[in-house]
């Protein structure tokens, strides 16, 4: 077994969260996690930095996404020769056949509009255009869930963190506590529990936010040292990342609970209120932003979930957020 190094690579992003990292694995096989945005200034910075390291792209054996946001899987096609490997709920996101892009649209749009989203709005949910254009577009060659081993990469573990996205996976060393996190531990920021349809053979949708307590909550089970996250600067104190975490999640979810508790709303209307500049603009962010929240009253028992005329009233049942 080699001596493992490990390097980050970071080029920068279209979106607003800025550069995103990129990570190589320099074991039995080299590896890169993550895989950066589909442009040519990144596809350049890329190649500088890893010859600086003394390799080339050439030298990339195989590929490990943490996600299948476009920030992280950009560069795929970029590889033709190197597997990649991922949690098997990434796979229809990056090969986006018609048919799942067909269900995709179609799952939201009446979910949507049982949410009492203006109908208006529901020619920006086709995933083809906007940031689809920075993703790559190829399937999985190897799949892993909780408690694989990375292939060529015997010290390495996965671990199943569904919430910023259903596929989500970390990658923990535990014999020096050091974790891959992609944007599971962020330290500047609370990643978005991004809403997607019902997998495969699922009938139910995801509850994301909920996920990503849970997956947050997780965290504290292993010894982790160090996070090298996806964005921004590593994480080294878990515990306190976590507590701080939901507690922000227990206040903003106060503010909405404060807002139904005056009347019942639709999903709609409370999303108006949180974002009232940005929801037209970022409808699928700031939507997954309000029907988490809602998941999360909901989930405590403090509002329960009613249809009206073909929509969601949320009304409040309790005065308080409980933990």
């Amino acid at each position: 077994m080699k001596e493992e190094r490990v390097y980050r690579l970071t080029v920068p992003t279209p979106f607003p969260v800025g550069s995103v990292h990129m990570y190589v694995i320099a074991g039995d096989r080299l590896t890169l996690v993550d895989a950066g945005v589909k442009t040519e200034e990144a596809w350049r910075l890329f190649r500088t930095q890893l010859g600086e390291i003394g390799y080339t792209p050439a030298d990339i054996e195989q590929i490990v996404i943490t996600h299948h946001h476009p920030d992280h899987v950009g560069l795929l096609n970029y590889f033709p020769d190197a597997p990649v490997i991922g949690h098997p709920k990434a796979d229809p996101f990056l090969r986006r056949d018609p048919s799942f892009m067909g269900r995709y649209v179609q799952f939201f749009q009446q979910f949507f509009a049982e949410c009492g989203v203006d109908a208006r709005l529901f020619s920006r949910l086709s995933k083809e255009g906007g940031s689809l254009r920075y993703a790559g577009r190829r399937g999985l060659d190897i799949a892993v869930t909780e408690g694989d081993a990375v292939p060529g990469l015997p010290r390495w573990r996965v671990i199943e963190t569904p919430g910023h996205a259903q596929s989500h996976i970390v990658l923990y060393r535990e014999d020096d506590g050091l974790l891959i996190g992609g944007d599971h531990l962020l330290l500047h920021i609370s990643p978005n529990p991004m809403m997607e349809p019902p997998a495969e053979g699922e009938t139910k949708r995801p509850k994301p936010l909920l996920q990503y307590n849970e997956s947050l909550k997780k965290m504290l089970q292993y010894d982790i040292v160090r996070s090298l996250n996806g964005h921004g600067d590593d994480t080294t104190d878990i515990p306190t990342l976590v507590r701080e975490r939901l507690a922000k999640q227990r206040q903003r979810a106060e503010r909405v609970l404060e807002m139904v508790q005056e009347r019942p709303h639709t999903v709609f209307e409370v999303c108006q209120k949180l974002f009232p500049t940005a929801y037209e603009r970022e409808l699928m962010l700031t939507m997954s932003e309000t029907i988490g929240q809602l998941d999360y009253l909901e989930a405590n028992g403090d509002v329960r979930k009613k249809q009206a005329d073909g929509h969601y009233i949320y009304e409040a049942v309790g005065v308080s957020v409980c933990d």
